[in-house]
């Protein structure tokens, strides 16, 4: 791939968009593929926002990917399970109109751009036992690749990976690679030499480079979707802070930024698009909207605190609040640094495999620990009584810890004194003793740890059903029978990390139509302004019924609104 001659400032263009995660990328790419001149304002120094620290993945049924491989869905399958999954929530124009963009949406920038996909071919939706719900093949990632491969100017834009979700800052990808990984620490043979290939590749790159250069998961999206934009054109400029929309006669046409050059007035003569990544770091929103008020930990970055919505509750956008939940719960542990600084691990995994259970302080269970994320911070604050912290613990044996991640502590060889000694991980020779360090109730650790034994030797959880689902099952450890998601938690010494609630991003956010408009009080569209990502409220109702339902809609809708902005055919099913 060529490198992009860089070009001066010019504060005229067709289309400003805020932001630089999946959805402001998706959208300057769609626009200026189109042939509409965008510029792309980013407030940190780097782009990529919350989406350069995901997994990547996104939810787009019916894509080609799929198609290829021979599974031809029809969307009335994708409606089926969202009716069942979303209920009241459920908003029958924007579900149609991501359900029919989304592969449209993936066969644009798979054939178009620098962005190439690999299938979910594996990864089922969550809700298994509804209607509709699918094993596979609707979902899709972005391939790997390695940096060197998309110039110094992606380089020198792209935000690293997230230290916390990474071997040393080294990316795993869900699948395959994680297998191989996983499979290492079993001792087999072909996992250990996978886990040495790119260990060793990743120390050279260290050595070399001083960054990563092997890209997967959400630093791949963003590095591939920048390329693809530098590529069309688009100018991309960091530290660069929006701080007020300019309209005329009631139409939103531009922008005025703060820049190292001073303010600057850039125009935007077909409109501009809010893609500055929700308000997942906006205490004072956080506190009014969700539950409990308390501290809260995101995994976005500190530049994700409302500006977005802010800019467009300035030019009479609405913002939403009747959603189901107001953000995309994910439970998280804190990691102590010798440093003082606080590190937040999303817990993904590791709650899905056999050998380790979710406790609240009174030694109970509460949840299907192997459902999604969401779902297991939501029961986490509804079991939690009122006036206590919303905690849990996620207890494990050795074998467990042996085998899989705990949290942030990776399983052998990585030894697990650091975690221990820092204080993240509680470790007791009994369960009672375990309890009694954590401040969990030991007798009644003791009782839920024997009854959730005996079933799990039988491959059972009747408390809560795990491992009864597809979701549950693949989640597991395939090579555990009768249930890959339960084994008993029995050889000891045991181990604990304490889990409390966190979020990928928010839900609640700015009112818009079909075709990404923002939306006044009337329900009319403000002209000249979109909303896409987390700056649009979710199209999915504050639900969360398959992994990868933050990109997918960002970048189906930042798709439909590059093509709106540039006036191409509307049809789906045109994505020239």
């Amino acid at each position: 791939m060529t490198t992009t001659r860089t070009s001066p400032l010019s504060p005229d263009h067709d289309v400003v968009v805020v932001g630089s995660g999946a959805a402001g990328l998706a959208t300057a790419v769609t626009a200026a593929h189109h042939g509409l001149r965008v510029a792309v304002l980013e407030r940190a120094d780097v782009c990529g926002g919350a989406t350069a620290w995901s997994g990547g993945w996104m939810w787009a049924p019916g894509n080609p990917l799929a198609r290829a491989d021979g599974v031809r869905e029809q969307t009335d399958e994708f409606r089926t399970y969202l009716r069942n999954a979303l209920g009241e929530d459920y908003e029958p124009t924007r579900v149609d109109a991501f359900l029919d963009a989304a592969p449209e949406m993936v066969r644009f920038f798979h054939e178009r751009t620098a962005l190439t996909f690999a299938p979910g071919a594996k990864i089922c939706d969550i809700y298994g036992d509804l209607p509709g719900a699918g094993t596979g093949h609707r979902s899709v990632a972005p391939a790997p690749v390695d940096l060197r491969g998309l110039g110094s100017d992606v380089a020198r834009l792209l935000r690293p990976q997230l230290y916390e979700t990474s071997f040393l800052g080294m990316g795993i990808m869900a699948g395959p690679d994680l297998a191989g990984f996983l499979a290492a620490s079993r001792g087999d043979t072909r996992g250990l030499l996978h886990a040495a290939r790119r260990v060793t590749r990743h120390l050279v790159d260290l050595a070399s480079k001083r960054r990563g250069m092997q890209l997967v998961n959400g630093t791949a999206l963003v590095a591939r979707l920048l390329r693809s934009a530098l590529d069309l054109g688009v100018e991309i400029r960091v530290s660069t802070e929006v701080t007020e929309l300019t309209t005329e006669n009631g139409r939103v046409t531009g922008v005025l930024a703060s820049t190292s050059d001073g303010p600057v007035r850039f125009s935007a003569s077909r409109g501009v698009v809010l893609a500055a990544g929700g308000f997942p770091q906006d205490e004072a929103r956080r506190r009014a909207l969700f539950p409990r008020g308390e501290r809260h930990w995101s995994l976005a970055p500190a530049t994700a605190d409302g500006a977005g919505i802010k800019l467009g509750e300035s030019a009479g956008g609405r913002l939403r609040t009747d959603l189901a939940s107001p953000a995309a719960w994910c439970p998280v542990s804190l990691v102590p640094y010798r440093n003082g600084r606080t590190g937040v691990f999303p817990h993904i995994m590791d709650r899905a495999k056999p050998g380790s259970i979710g406790v609240l302080r009174t030694g109970r269970r509460f949840v299907n620990e192997a459902n999604g994320y969401h779902d297991y911070v939501s029961a986490m604050i509804a079991a939690t009584p009122d006036g206590e912290p919303v905690q849990s613990w996620q207890i494990a044996d050795s074998r467990f810890v042996r085998r899989y991640p705990l949290g942030m502590a990776k399983p052998r060889p990585i030894p697990l004194f650091p975690y221990l000694h820092s204080g993240y991980l509680q470790c007791g020779r009994t369960i009672e003793e375990l309890a009694r360090k954590c401040g969990i109730d030991p007798t009644e650790l003791a009782k839920t740890v024997a009854e959730f034994n005996a079933a799990a030797r039988r491959g059972e959880d009747p408390a809560f059903g795990r491992g009864s689902t597809p979701f549950n099952r693949y989640g597991g450890d395939q090579a555990v029978t009768p249930n890959p998601s339960l084994a008993p938690l029995e050889k000891g010494p045991f181990y604990a990390v304490r889990v409390v609630p966190g979020s990928f991003g928010t839900f609640a956010g700015l009112a818009t139509d079909e075709r990404a408009r923002v939306l006044d009080a009337e329900d009319d569209p403000v002209p000249g302004l979109h909303a896409v990502g987390c700056d649009q409220a979710s199209v999915l109702g504050g639900h969360y019924p398959a992994g990868g339902i933050n990109i997918g809609p960002a970048m189906t809708f930042g798709w439909i609104a590059g093509r709106e902005l540039a006036g191409a055919d509307t049809r789906i099913g045109r994505t020239a």
